[in-house]
């Protein structure tokens, strides 16, 4: 028979930390800390098997798993001495997801489960403290009526809202027992008068139906978009934790809390966390008290003033200290935990390894390394590559001139500005209008992902360092600031009031997440420094990567950019790019309009200067290092000009008119230029246009040379589908360096290669291998060419590919390795056949994306090459390849 439900507690546990995929992180951790012998409430787990079988079943628990349910619930009631729908003395439970992959906020949770009208009343003797039942019942009502109802339950917040303001509070810890019992009535009342809902009675149709929910959860949308958004497969379904309560909202002796083992801002090595008295844990989540700092270390402008509760139950702070230690050690990485404190016993709720901003991330790896508690290999593979992104995000200009208007706390560090939006489907729509928006919100909720995902920062009026908006900012690595009280924000107006300053939806503001200060207007940023840690950590990955990592480069300050970070040489150099400069356009465009090879070897001649200097200037920046060098790619026709303005300015240096200029428009252009008059077929046409250019390179690496340069120029023919193309383009070129050697009485050593973008040209790779020094897989072309898709108008559809599972990526974004994949590892294999020397990289954007790095380490590229700031990305990547093989 299949287990499908999983006990917990310190005497028995059915699981531990290893069992992931089955019980969950959440669940996973909770048998592990039972097996360590910590003080966490029993429970059982509800497998994700458990979720999918759901999902297969028409959403119905089998009844295996009803029974193996009741029997672990029998033994909970065992364990804990309390009997679920008991009236006298009630077990409740929490009800809680729990996914292999942590996704905070993401779906759903029931506290208080159990109770009814009748086990309210029960509790309330059995405590003597009927403020508290009824406390919990109310907030049992409410988040079962959204979270297994899927009722918008902001009437029933107004509600509390409207009975705090009836008696003058601010706090719901003001209200009395009574208050607390009408307000439940009222919640009833609503419940049956606005949807027709009685609310359940029976403690087990609840429970059925809370798990029902929390499977459901696994897909609403929130959830897919969170999955979409961080590459979690939709198909490992949820786990539900059923756990005894223990309640931190019976008085002051009781609270509850979240910490973190380290700052998760920073890194730094210090405890850090808040709490609140009197509460329950979605209390300090959802922002809607600002709860107290634990220690002095977590101390800000918002909570300075408030006893900490190191001050308040000491005993129980130092139990804490200990305990996360304990579990530090144990897990080996910096932990996130979750506790309540009832009559001032420490109950720890959930660890799961904490959501960190990557400079965090990367000290924290690199303390571990010193403090021997991992290996460099082991802290290689805990940060993802594409996080290290973040660090390159640029910061205010010190210099520049700032008006502070408010301050809030710091809770996920970065500089951004933009335009103020109220609403997350607005700062979508906004984003997909090519603005930049930052959404600013009361607060944020679950519901407010896909408007987070796009604003470039989020600021929030309420909530801690632990709210929702700081986790969910940290871990997308968005500036964030949280609790800026100062904001009074009304969504409805689209207003945000600051010291009596009205600003609308559409108003600039800029902030600093790591200050927590907000200014007035745009402000100017500066690039971000590569922190030391960085540099350790980079080396490490450098040490054990084989896969070598270039820049895509075009001048001296991208190649000195790439430099930076670390790249090994110029893998591809986009000599059209060189074209564009105002002063080189018009050479260019004379040569297009020339009507013989005369006329354009003429205005060739006016290019080569420029050409030259960029190619020593490349050369200077990449001294000892390769530079691949792409002979004019793109057709002609993409430097012709098309405003008349340019035209006529053109008519008139050529002595032309209009009439003329129009034709020559006309007759080079090409219904599909991406498979037109371009690359080398350019070069068979016009030969005089390469042989320029390689002239431009040899002259400035003879030149480079004597300047004590050392210079490793690699000449790259584009597009060629054909040996006998290449072999002729390739002898032309040769003979042309040769005339140069022979003129400057001067050699320098260079390699000639070929770009492979075309399906025949991966083919027949070993015929033109016989000749190649190199290949270099343009696989942005590759891929259009392979699929038939134009990526300039893919984009209207390909999303949808992606979300219907046709495409399990976008091939312009990771590498199709089934198609694209096996003819780069055809033209690799039939390559080496031929000419065992032969050597092979990538250049195409996909040079810089982890599962395309992988996969070239895979098959045995000798390097890849992408954007200068994707190459710390690409050097990681490549160290992970090279790890997990």
């Amino acid at each position: 028979m299949t287990k499908w439900v999983y006990k917990f507690s310190q005497e028995l546990t059915d699981g531990n930390k290893e069992m992931k995929g089955l019980l969950g992180g959440k669940g996973a951790n909770l048998a592990e800390m039972c097996a360590m012998k910590l003080n966490v409430p029993a429970g059982f787990t509800v497998s994700t098997e458990a979720c999918l079988d759901y999902y297969k079943t028409d959403k119905k628990l089998a009844p295996e798993i009803v029974s193996q349910v009741k029997e672990a619930l029998s033994w909970v009631e065992s364990y804990t001495g309390k009997k679920f729908g008991d009236i006298n003395n009630p077990l409740l439970f929490s009800v809680r997801s729990g996914a292999r992959a942590s996704m905070p906020g993401m779906m759903d949770t029931v506290l208080n489960l159990g109770l009814n009208d009748q086990s309210v009343v029960g509790m309330a003797k059995l405590t003597n403290n009927p403020r508290f039942a009824y406390d919990s019942y109310r907030r049992f009502i409410q988040m079962y009526s959204n979270v297994v109802l899927g009722i918008n339950t902001s009437i029933l917040e107004s509600n509390l809202e409207d009975l705090k303001e009836a008696r003058g509070v601010h706090e719901d810890t003001a209200l009395s027992a009574d208050d607390l019992k009408e307000l439940v009535d009222v919640y009833k009342s609503v419940l049956l008068e606005d949807h027709g809902v009685v609310f359940p009675q029976d403690p087990m149709e609840q429970l059925w139906k809370a798990i029902a929910a929390v499977f459901g959860s696994w897909n609403n949308n929130r959830a897919i978009k969170y999955r979409e958004m961080n590459s979690i497969p939709h198909e490992w379904g949820t786990a539900v934790n059923v756990q005894s309560m223990v309640f931190g909202n019976m008085g002051d002796d009781c609270g509850t809390g979240v910490c973190f083992t380290r700052d998760p801002s920073t890194g730094e090595k210090k405890f850090f966390g808040e709490y609140l008295l009197n509460a329950q844990g979605e209390d300090v989540v959802a922002g809607i008290r600002t709860p107290a700092p634990i220690n002095n270390d977590s101390k800000n402008e918002s909570n300075k003033h408030q006893k900490t509760l190191e001050e308040v139950m000491k005993p129980t702070y130092d139990e804490l200290v200990k305990t996360y230690k304990t579990l530090e050690t144990h897990y080996r990485d910096m932990q996130d935990i979750e506790f309540t404190i009832e009559n001032k016993k420490l109950f720890i709720l959930q660890t799961r390894n904490a959501k960190r901003t990557v400079v965090a991330a990367l000290k924290v790896a690199v303390d571990l390394v010193n403090e021997k508690l991992i290996t460099p290999n082991e802290a290689l593979l805990r940060i993802q590559p594409e996080d290290l992104n973040h660090l390159l995000h640029p910061r205010l200009d010190p210099k520049a001139a700032k008006t502070i208007i408010a301050t809030g706390l710091p809770a996920s560090p970065g500089a951004a500005s933009g335009q103020i939006v109220f609403e997350s489907n607005e700062a979508e729509e906004w984003v997909k209008n090519g603005k930049k928006v930052l959404l600013v919100r009361a607060e944020t909720s679950p519901e407010d992902i896909g408007g987070m995902a796009a604003a470039a920062g989020i600021l929030t009026a309420r909530g801690g360092m632990t709210s929702h908006a700081a986790v969910v900012a940290r871990g997308m690595g968005k500036p964030c600031i949280a609790g800026c009280t100062a904001l009074v924000i009304d969504a409805k107006a689209k207003t945000m009031i600051v010291k009596g300053k009205t600003y609308r939806e559409g108003d600039y503001i800029t902030f600093d997440g790591a200050s927590g200060e907000i200014y007035e207007g745009l402000i100017p940023t500066i690039k971000a420094e590569i922190t030391a840690d960085f540099a350790v950590f980079m080396k490490w990955a450098d040490d054990i990567r084989r896969l070598k990592v270039r820049a895509n480069a075009d001048s001296p300050e991208d190649a000195k950019a790439a430099i930076g970070f670390g790249a090994q040489g110029i893998g591809l150099c986009r000599t059209e790019h060189m074209f564009f400069a105002p002063e080189r356009i018009l050479a260019v465009r004379e040569m297009i309009f020339a009507e013989n090879e005369t006329d354009r070897k003429k205005a060739l001649a006016k290019l080569l200067p420029f050409q030259r200097a960029d190619f020593n200037g490349l050369f200077r920046e990449m001294n000892g290092l390769p530079v691949n060098i792409r002979l004019l790619d793109p057709p002609l026709h993409e430097f012709l000009p098309h405003a008349e303005k340019d035209k006529s300015e053109l008519a008139a240096v050529l002595g032309l008119s209009m009439k003329q200029i129009n034709e020559r428009n006309d007759a080079l252009h090409e219904f599909n230029p991406m498979l037109g008059h371009r690359g080398v077929r350019l070069a068979v046409t016009y030969p005089e246009i390469y042989l320029m250019q390689v002239r431009a390179i040899v002259e400035a690496a003879i030149e480079s040379d004597k300047a004590g340069i050392t210079v490793l120029p690699e000449i790259m023919i584009p597009l060629t589908s054909e040996l006998r193309e290449y072999s002729i383009i390739k002898d032309e070129c040769k003979a042309e360096i040769e005339k140069v050697f022979k003129e400057k009485n001067h050699t320098v050593k260079y390699k000639m290669g070929t770009m492979l973008e075309l399906p025949r040209a991966c083919i027949m790779a070993g015929e033109i291998a016989t000749e190649a020094e190199f290949f270099s897989f343009g696989t942005n072309d590759l891929t259009q060419t392979t699929f038939g898709l134009s990526r300039d108008d893919a984009g209207k559809f390909l999303p949808v590919y992606v979300a219907r599972n046709i495409y399990p990526k976008d091939p312009f974004v990771s590498i199709d390795q089934a198609g694209v994949g096996f003819l780069m590892k055809h033209a690799i294999a039939e390559g080496k056949k031929t000419n065992p020397g032969i050597y092979a990289g990538i250049c195409g954007e996909h040079g810089g994306e982890p599962a395309s790095v992988e996969f070239c380490h895979q098959i045995g590229l000798e390097y890849v090459s992408c954007s200068p700031f994707r190459v710390p990305i690409a050097r990681l990547s490549a160290a992970q390849a090279a790890l997990k093989l």
